[in-house]
């Protein structure tokens, strides 16, 4: 059990438990990337399951997932079906836009970029092979970072529609609030820095930049937390102070990968 920091008698209630668990109480809140990281270098055994604690998964959950990646030797990882309370699809895996966005997947059948980290499987082996998980990113985009690198490094991902989970999205963060803007936007501009092509990284930051240069010419304002100009300032100061670190990862990738970072964008942006 990873405690992340929790005040809310977790610990006690993880100390006096009859089964004894194994605690690893984190002296700070780290996030959903960041109790990951720590608990996939703790992990021994063949395979590694996410599932986010506002998922319910279905009885056969684990065992499809199992199954899906036992034919699929070449997969790194396998995404379930995250079905919404009402019954509509969320997500059945994580396609690429154009721009580098991570965009669920509404169609069960359709081909994935990469895995939803709200509940997946992955070979524990490959994923300590491209670097874990970004335990900075705190939370969102770690899955598609994540999907991302094991592709350069030459592993598929594939879907298992039958693996399914019903998700109460948006319990654990609100989602289109300032914090769940600030971490989305921030993200993803880290992982194409350490994920994509150098030209499509770079005119990605530069647009983010100019557009948040001009916002304040703009009359009235933008409602959208993400188009706030303090927001958006924050972001960019916090992804330029983890450049260098980011940077010496890209080359950490680079020597891992398989594929090159061009190819493997060609053949999943805007699909």
């Amino acid at each position: 059990m990873v405690d992340n920091a929790s005040d809310d008698g977790t610990a006690a209630l993880l100390a006096a438990h009859p089964s004894r668990p194994q605690v690893l109480r984190l002296p700070r809140n780290t996030g959903y990337a960041g109790a990951l990281a720590v608990a996939v270098n703790r992990v021994g055994t063949p395979l590694v399951a996410w599932l986010n604690d506002d998922a319910e998964p279905a009885p056969d959950w684990l065992a499809t997932l199992e199954d899906t990646l036992e034919k699929a030797p070449l997969a790194g990882a396998a995404t379930s079906l995250l079905v919404l309370p009402d019954g509509t699809t969320q997500s059945a895996g994580v396609r690429l836009t154009a721009d580098g966005h991570g965009a669920d997947v509404t169609e069960p059948t359709a081909e994935v970029f990469g895995f939803c980290g709200g509940a997946a499987l992955l070979r524990t082996e490959a994923l300590k092979s491209v670097h874990g998980v970004p335990a900075g990113f705190f939370c969102y985009y770690e899955d598609t970072d994540t999907a991302w690198r094991l592709r350069l490094a030459g592993w598929d991902v594939v879907a298992a529609p039958d693996a399914r989970v019903r998700h109460a999205h948006g319990v654990s963060t609100e989602l289109g609030s300032p914090l769940f803007h600030r971490w989305n936007e921030r993200n993803r501009l880290l992982m194409l820095l350490r994920c994509a092509p150098r030209g499509v990284a770079v005119n990605q930051l530069v647009r983010f930049a100019v557009l948040t240069a001009v916002l304040p010419l703009r009359p009235g304002g933008p409602e959208a937390a993400n188009f706030r100009f303090g927001l958006r300032c924050r972001v960019l100061a916090e992804v330029v102070w983890r450049l260098p670190a980011t940077l010496r990862m890209r080359r950490k990738i680079t020597r891992r990968a398989a594929l090159g970072r061009g190819a493997v964008w060609e053949a999943w942006a805007g699909l």
